[in-house]
């Protein structure tokens, strides 16, 4: 039989090594409790009849502490506190590298099983053990690229030029620091790959390795360093030639063994003299991924933020310039930047985009419906049917049609070129889809008409061929983007179509409200618009294609419309005449090259001008109003008894979210008894909500949700205890009121106004000149 006493000794033994003898000694700890044991056990022995034995008069254990003792001291311990071996003789006294991580460092006994202290004594000590070789590798690499340089500075005269950044901001909302020194032209360039086949390389000596640390404890208590990391100063997408970016890629490690992505550019947009060129230059947009350990692909979280270069920080970065290349790395990046705000010179343009085989994909087929409005112009509906598909099954309700309406002329929801397009995703999920082709729409354009007559005719004409074919019981869904959804705000408010016929109402862009930013606002109030339709005369048809036979009226207003200051330019002709009446419609950054070429080379071919003064009454005004500027519309909130959803651009180029923020809150107050919704998606800004590469992700499962509740019956009066409260939607304040995108500031938009002032009276003393 086995006895066994647990206890604590008093942890003082020792293990020595005798040089003379070369034997190890072992003074066992001494153990005040060992009598009183050893009393015990001989107790227990005689009570069951046997014989105490005893192998050696000592304690011993099974679970072996201690012989790497942690100290604050060498001469009392082997380790210091976080495991690393004491070395008296080396300037940091430890042996660099070289960690003692298990039960040999606790010095005494823990009284019971060990097991978890063990592990939280490894846990400590590895913790301090990837941070210090996260920092040797860095500074190894670092090093190690130096002594190459220098190597290759003396055989082949090939240098780099290294530079410091400290860049401060919010990521997420929480506070972040980032401590970059990049090596420009670096021999190694193997590191990430993440340029795009529509980008141009940038000259070597602005491309390079980055380095450092990032500093950011709200996600990791400990410094974030870099292992590995890329920069280039002057990167071009061909979609947007004339917008330089600065593009970082850095990959982080944390102490605790965790990765992060810092991917970050510096959109650098040549708009209106250079009026935002220092905030363009010192601004990082970021964003931060965590990855796990295994690989790059499972991402955990992902915020987005800012980070900025100060005046001081920017300044110490030129000072410690490094390397013999420095004049031309600084001649090189003060040359790119002059390119792209001073000279405006495109690198690259759409032209240079290959269209993929898919551009010419099959299309569903569509029938076309040519309707008479009451007013005898003729107009076309084109209708698409949906097929057997896996969602309607035998027995299941059907849905309701949906009737899209478009912008001005620019074609927004039939899109033949993409595969995501809002008609083909309304027809997957089950709904006939109809779209309206207005006398705005380029195929069927009008010469004289108004915002006004779409909605008085045009829109119950489609409204009334619907219920024709499938009965007055039916609802139909709308969904209308910018001139389009005043159109059908005109439609309800005037009386014009019943809300009882409407099942649910979408509006991208577009309210009864209509607020502009600073540089639309500002040209709606020149007299550029009566200045056109002078020019134009009777024919307000203007021809966009370059191609086009066009009269010498048609020629100066195009002309004149490529002189007019917008956030994008763009290498297309019939892009820059459009985004010169209207505005930029999109980000390119958003759009494929192939909607790019069909909307601007295939369908929006002709601009009709005629809608034009009235649109800018409604501009000037704020709101919908007849085409005598008078508010005969928003008197009547009684007739808008259905459900909403209204959608803005977070970075906004024409419309600001306000106009989505307005109608809400209209709606909310005037309307409590159904559901009313309100989304703002950041990064889009006009037309591309509907026609971006990533629309069918970020904007159409809000339309789609929209829409399935209105289907379940879910837009009907809400409970007495969730309705709206109108003192709350009184205080009530826009989140997005903030500075967004170009020109929403009220510094933004002082300067805007006075530098438009300025452009004009150039114009002007050119003209007399």
């Amino acid at each position: 039989m086995v006895l066994n006493a647990m206890g604590y000794d008093e942890g003082d033994g020792k293990i020595m090594f005798e040089k003379s003898t070369n034997k190890i000694c072992f003074s066992p700890p001494r153990d005040p409790l060992l009598p009183r044991k050893v009393e015990a056990f001989q107790k227990l022995t005689k009570k069951l009849g046997g014989i105490l034995f005893l192998s050696r008069y000592r304690s011993t254990s099974v679970h072996l502490l201690g012989g790497c003792n942690a100290s604050s001291d060498p001469s009392q311990g082997v380790c210091n506190s976080v495991g690393q071996v004491f070395d008296p003789k080396a300037a940091a006294g430890v042996h660099p590298g070289l960690y003692v991580c298990d039960g040999s460092l606790i010095p005494c006994s823990v009284g019971v099983n060990p097991c978890l202290t063990i592990a939280a004594v490894a846990e400590h000590v590895s913790r301090h053990l990837v941070k210090d070789v996260i920092e040797y590798k860095n500074k190894k690499g670092i090093d190690d690229v130096a002594k190459t340089v220098d190597k290759n500075l003396k055989s082949t005269q090939r240098s780099m030029v290294v530079i410091k950044e400290t860049m401060k901001g919010y990521i997420g909302g929480m506070p972040c620091t980032a401590y970059l020194k990049m090596k420009m032209n670096s021999q190694n360039l193997q590191g990430f790959d993440y340029t795009n086949s529509v980008m141009e390389d940038s000259h070597s000596l602005l491309r390079g390795k980055v380095g450092g640390c990032v500093v950011f404890t709200a996600i990791d208590k400990d410094t974030l360093h870099v292992i590995d990391g890329d920069v280039d100063l002057c990167q071009v997408d061909s979609r947007t030639p004339y917008t330089q970016y600065m593009r970082y890629r850095i990959l982080l490690a944390a102490s605790s063994g965790l990765r992060y992505i810092l991917e970050g550019k510096k959109i650098m947009n040549p708009f209106l003299f250079a009026l935002y060129a220092w905030r363009e230059t010192t601004t990082l947009h970021v964003t931060f991924k965590n990855v796990s350990g295994n690989g790059l692909r499972d991402e955990v979280t992902n915020l987005t933020g800012e980070l900025k270069l100060s005046v001081i920080e920017l300044l110490k970065s030129l000072m410690t310039l490094e390397g013999n290349r420095r004049i031309n790395f600084a001649c090189l990046l003060t040359q790119s930047v002059l390119r792209t705000y001073i000279l405006q010179i495109p690198r690259r343009g759409h032209n240079d985009c290959d269209l993929p085989d898919s551009y010419h994909k099959h299309y569903p087929s569509s029938s076309v419906h040519e309707i008479k409005a009451e007013d005898g112009r003729i107009i076309c509906c084109r209708q698409w049917k949906f097929g057997q598909t896996p969602r309607r099954l035998k027995g299941e309700k059907q849905l309701n049609p949906v009737l899209l309406l478009n912008g001005y002329s620019i074609e927004s929801y039939w899109l033949p070129t993409e595969p995501n397009d809002l008609v083909r995703t309304l027809l997957e999920e089950g709904h006939e889809t109809w779209l309206l082709q207005s006398r705005l729409h380029p195929l069927n354009p009008a010469d004289n008409f108004t915002i006004e007559d779409i909605g008085r005719y045009d829109i119950p004409a489609a409204i009334g061929k619907i219920l024709e074919l499938h009965g007055h019981n039916i609802k139909v869904h709308i969904v209308a983007h910018c001139a389009g959804g005043l159109a059908i705000h005109i439609a309800l408010m005037g009386g014009h179509i019943s809300a009882t016929h409407i099942a649910s109402l979408s509006c991208t862009n577009s309210s009864m409200f209509f607020k502009l930013n600073a540089l639309a606002t500002f040209k709606m109030w020149l007299p550029l618009v009566p200045v056109s339709m002078a020019i134009l005369g009777k024919n307000n048809i203007l021809p966009l294609l370059e191609t086009s036979e066009t009269s010498f009226r048609h020629h100066l207003l195009r002309c004149i419309a490529r002189f007019i200051p917008r956030y994008e330019r763009c290498t297309c002709n019939e892009c820059e005449v459009l985004s010169g009446v209207f505005g930029n419609a999109f980000w390119h950054q958003n759009i494929s090259p192939t909607v790019h070429h069909w909307i601007y080379r295939e369908n929006t071919t002709r601009l009709p001008m005629a809608g034009f003064p009235h649109l800018r009454k409604i501009c000037n005004s704020g709101f919908i109003v007849d085409s005598h500027g008078n508010n005969s519309y928003l008197i009547h909130p009684e007739r808008m008894k259905l459900s909403t959803l209204y959608i803005s651009g977070g970075r906004s180029l024409l419309v600001t979210p306000e106009t989505s923020f307005l109608a809400n809150k209209y709606m909310k107050m005037h309307q409590p008894g159904f559901r009313h919704e309100r989304v703002v998606v950041d990064g889009f800004g006009h037309s591309d909500l509907l026609i971006g590469e990533e629309s069918d992700k970020k904007v159409f499962p809000h339309i789609l949700s929209h829409i399935r509740l209105a289907e379940q019956g879910k837009n009907g009066v809400i409970s007495s205890g969730e309705k709206y409260s109108k003192e709350s939607l009184a205080w009530e304040d826009d989140f997005y009121s903030a500075s967004r995108g170009f020109g929403s500031s009220w510094y933004s938009q002082r300067i805007v106004v006075l530098l438009m002032l300025l452009w004009v009276v150039i114009m002007l003393i050119s003209l007399f000149l």
